[in-house]
């Protein structure tokens, strides 16, 4: 019988740990022993757990970045648009039109334009940042088989939890939790579905 077929009764396995220091060496322990599908739970972020997991580094900055460029373009567009081009709807191509000054300010202004283009590099960027935290965090996740276990309960409060998936190629029952074991947790503790 496989691996895959003697372990799909459960969802997998966590180890679970009293301290910072100790998560952060079973995750680096997890990694180099080849498991890709492991995650951890802790109550607060912890320094450093990420480069032990081996997770590599996000997307989300160069996203928000373009974002925040397409607000501030967007914004110099509509200032120069409505304010130095009248738009001839008749011959659908934009014009020089009539040409009023406002308080003695030139038409295009870089100046008086700041705190628009500012302002919507803002909005977007910030919309953005939202979204796309969302969207790859899978989030909102309305049901997770670790909150469904009862004796996973202290990861909010004091405990630190290594999850091993068994949809992990290397996961086969009995060496995953050997392995487990040799990290020195509390305790072990089974994940169903």
């Amino acid at each position: 019988m496989s691996s895959s077929l003697r372990d799909a009764r459960i969802w997998g396995l966590a180890a679970q740990f009293t301290s910072p220091a100790e998560i952060c060496a079973a995750a680096a322990k997890a990694r180099e022993s080849g498991y890709r599908w492991f995650d951890c739970h802790t109550p607060f972020p912890v320094h450093g757990l990420d480069k032990a997991m081996g997770l590599p580094y996000t997307i989300l900055p160069v996203i928000v970045f373009f974002a925040g460029m397409t607000g501030t373009c967007l914004a110099i567009f509509l200032q120069v648009f409505t304010n130095a081009l009248e738009f001839n709807i008749w011959a659908v191509v934009p014009v020089v039109g009539y040409q009023f000054e406002v308080s003695g300010k030139p038409l295009i202004s870089a100046p008086a334009f700041v705190p628009v283009a500012f302002e919507l590099t803002v909005l977007f960027a910030a919309l953005t940042t939202v979204s796309f935290m969302l969207l790859l965090n899978q989030l909102p996740c309305l049901y997770h088989p670790v909150l469904k276990s009862p004796k996973m309960k202290r990861i909010t409060d004091d405990r630190f939890m290594l999850v091993i998936e068994a949809k992990d190629p290397n996961f086969v029952r009995a060496d995953t939790e050997s392995f487990l074991e040799s990290l020195g947790p509390e305790r072990i503790v089974e994940l169903e579905p």
